[in-house]
């Protein structure tokens, strides 16, 4: 390796035994203050946030030098998502009644529908699911998905569940 590299074998052994530099020591203990600031903020600080606590606890030292310690001991910032409100109530519309007064038991087929609404999100965008559920069998009697939350989703879901039970009679009356 010595001759690949055009170094000689004295030169290579003796930088081998050679103590650390004072950088070196220096960079050792710095990283261990880096460490202890990205464990307490949860792995969410960032090189820029982790030099400012430093600078706020009184130790002296360079922004790249943080973000060079940081490159090096392998240090990956966690992304904090940031919550996102998907939906705005508007205080005209009044909820529907709570038919069900949370008893969630059927005796028969047909004779209690659950449904909900939820999102979820994906690589293309936020998607939303409408579900239908018959309470006494727990099986999904229709359901629709779309990329925006309209009340026809809701009424294809309704449709869908109509069209494969054909129930008799109203539905949890």
């Amino acid at each position: 390796m010595c001759e690949v590299l055009d170094v000689s074998r004295g030169g290579y052994y003796a930088w081998r035994s050679r103590p650390a530099s004072a950088r070196e020591m220096a960079d050792a203990q710095f990283a261990k203050e880096i460490r202890r600031i990205f464990e307490e903020s949860r792995q969410t600080y960032g090189y820029e946030s982790i030099w400012r606590a430093l600078q706020a606890e009184g130790i002296p030292c360079g922004k790249h030098r943080v973000r060079r310690l940081m490159r090096q001991e392998g240090f990956v910032v966690k992304q904090v998502k940031r919550y996102k409100r998907t939906t705005k109530a508007n205080p005209d519309h009044q909820p529907a009644p709570n038919l069900l007064q949370g008893d969630f038991e059927a005796d028969q087929p047909n004779a209690k529908w659950c449904a909900d609404i939820t999102y979820i999100p994906t690589q293309e965008g936020w998607l939303f699911l409408a579900v239908i559920l018959d309470l006494f069998s727990r099986r999904i009697m229709g359901w629709a998905m779309a990329a925006r939350m309209t009340k026809e989703l809701v009424c294809d879901a309704l449709r869908m569940a109509l069209r494969q039970r054909q129930p008799t009679g109203g539905v949890c009356q």
